[in-house]
């Protein structure tokens, strides 16, 4: 009965779309994810910006939630595809809590961008991800994304 009673009083892992209330403990988080990519810390900012991004409706938001803890976040952009004429994402952010990691929370986020393209009408999502990232170009054709070699990405920063 043990085995029984710690799954009972265990919180079910839950995918949900990121409100304002939760923007205290997701920039949080969203700041671990920008320090992972080498930027430096800064909360403050972290909250500013995601807060802008749900206020003004520019992204949509999805967190993985385990009773109190997000274990997890995506966001992804709207973007339009000019030859499918639809809507297209931009999942440019995924981040896993490493307590949190190889437990299939990507993969049950990246479900849930699957879903929120057909509620939409999309044609699909696309994201990039370094040639380095091992974890994610292991996961990305295991959760059925395709890796694109027909095209190559250039950029331009200011």
């Amino acid at each position: 009965m043990e085995l029984d009673e710690h799954l009972a009083s265990r919180k079910i892992m839950e995918i949900r779309k990121a409100t304002i209330e939760d923007v205290p403990m997701l920039a949080l988080l969203f700041n671990r994810y920008r320090v992972f990519y080498g930027k430096p810390p800064d909360i403050g900012a972290a909250a500013q910006f995601i807060n802008d991004r749900l206020v003004r409706h520019e992204s949509e938001i999805f967190m993985a939630v385990e009773g109190d803890t997000i274990a997890g976040f995506m966001q992804l952009y709207p973007l339009f595809s000019s030859t499918r004429m639809k809507r297209l994402w931009l999942l440019n952010d995924l981040f896993i809590s490493e307590e949190y990691r190889g437990q299939g929370v990507s993969k049950a986020l990246i479900e849930r961008a699957k879903e929120l393209c057909r509620e939409t009408g999309a044609c699909g999502f696309t994201l990039e991800t370094a040639k380095d990232n091992d974890i994610g170009n292991t996961l990305y054709p295991r959760a059925g994304l395709r890796l694109s070699e027909g095209f190559n990405a250039y950029e331009w920063w200011v």
